[in-house]
């Protein structure tokens, strides 16, 4: 983010971020998560930690600094350059820590939200369930109400950080009722890891390497009921307001990747020479990087209006997330592609990052609901606003040389009104 889109405290500490990830984070860590022999890295998650830079939305007596999405998303963009799942360990406080301020009791927040702040505790996120995918309503997983606690049970996979999380937010079935609204079926659940707790480390990712992806099972896992989050019945508002977290916090570190590719590229190309001059003189390069300079700012710009619109609450929040998480995931899966093809055939092997870069970006299109979903989203909400909009900017419609309603014909009622009227 540029100096003029943040205030002073949060150009401190987005400098903060870009020092820490300069100076903090050593290229053979990284090296060894995107080889698997880290599997969570809760050492640098830890890292995180002691610099203060977790949770800044929060309030400070969890642990926070009660920055602004804006400024959070400043940071974001400077831990973007260490790839999808660093950022994913940077990131995931702010996601569960949304559910946690925003609905649990003040013991949740002491047991939970400090620890995971102070870096003593990791959260994971436990949505998708082998048969689910985006039908997220229609989670099998189930607790049943057994007096003094629930018992849990099911699976859910692809859970980005299960391999280091210390607790799940979990959501679970807990209405059975078969005549019951999927929006009134589901729970949110802390479940700690313990007895029943299953957790594999089992996938072979493309890329994301070295965050922890996995697959958890719950066998008959007694969660007291103390760790209900919010309402009983009650996960689809819980869900629902964590989409905004979740979908921004999926795109803000997305420029601070496509800028260190671009870097690279721009830096090559200045310096690769072909037919006698640097490979940047020609239009076909130079073009590229501009392309990828466009996007960039564009997804800046929309991370900026995602956040602000965060920031105040905006009704159409949803909408306006939704289409940041579209456009910059998107934005950043070309302009990586456009650094690879500047650099060409090097830039295919792992002489540069930019092939790892290809590899974690092409996952950002899926996860946290995919593409295609935020589109159904992005019109059904558009569509909503429209209709409660409808009068209030000028017709245009009406400027049309031969603006006739009499051959604006949508169905059959208006066909045979239009015929009717020409007799």
């Amino acid at each position: 983010m540029y100096d003029f889109t943040l205030s002073k405290e949060g150009i401190a500490l987005r400098d903060k971020a870009r020092a820490f990830v300069k100076n903090e984070v050593d290229p053979e860590y990284l090296k060894r998560m995107d080889k698997d022999d880290i599997r969570f890295p809760r050492e640098l998650y830890r890292k995180f930690a002691e610099n203060s830079l977790l949770g800044l939305r929060f309030p400070k007596s969890y642990g926070g600094q009660e920055q602004s999405w804006v400024t959070e998303c400043a940071v974001m963009e400077e831990m973007g350059c260490l790839g999808t799942a660093a950022g994913c360990a940077y990131v995931m406080p702010s996601i569960v820590g949304e559910a946690l301020n925003r609905f649990g009791t003040e013991e949740q927040k002491q047991r939970y939200l400090a620890p995971m702040l102070a870096g003593d505790q990791v959260a994971a996120e436990a949505l998708t369930e082998p048969r689910g995918g985006s039908d997220f309503f229609g989670a099998t997983s189930s607790a049943r109400d057994v007096g003094e606690h629930f018992l849990v049970r099911g699976s859910k996979r692809f859970i980005v950080g299960a391999e280091g999380a210390d607790f799940f937010l979990t959501y679970v079935r807990t209405n059975f009722d078969s005549d019951s609204s999927p929006y009134e079926r589901i729970s949110a659940l802390i479940i700690d890891r313990g007895p029943g707790v299953e957790v594999k480390y089992l996938y072979g990712l493309l890329g994301t390497r070295g965050g922890g992806t996995g697959r958890v099972v719950f066998r008959d896992v007694k969660v007291p009921k103390n760790n209900l989050v919010g309402s009983l019945h009650g996960g689809a508002e819980v869900f629902n307001t964590m989409m905004i977290p979740e979908r921004l916090c999926s795109a803000a570190p997305m420029p601070g990747g496509m800028k260190a590719c671009l870097d690279i590229a721009m830096n090559y190309a200045d310096r690769r020479k072909a037919f006698d001059r640097p490979i940047r003189k020609f239009q076909a390069v130079s073009f590229m990087i501009a392309r990828a300079q466009v996007l960039l700012d564009a997804s800046r710009a929309m991370i900026l209006q995602a956040a602000l619109a965060a920031d105040n609450g905006a009704a159409n929040r949803r909408r306006v997330v939704s289409e940041a998480k579209k456009f910059v995931t998107e934005a950043a899966w070309e302009a990586v592609n456009l650094a690879m093809q500047i650099t060409g055939g090097i830039g295919y092997t792992d002489v540069y990052p930019i092939e790892r870069a290809v590899r974690d970006t092409r996952l950002a299109q899926i996860w946290t609901g995919t593409n295609e979903i935020m589109s159904a989203m992005i019109q059904h909400d558009l569509y909503q606003e429209f209709r409660e909009e409808r009068g209030r900017y000028r017709d245009v419609e009406k400027d049309a040389m031969h603006a006739d309603d009499s051959e604006k014909v949508f169905d059959d009622d208006d066909m045979w009104r239009t015929l009717e009227e020409d007799r």
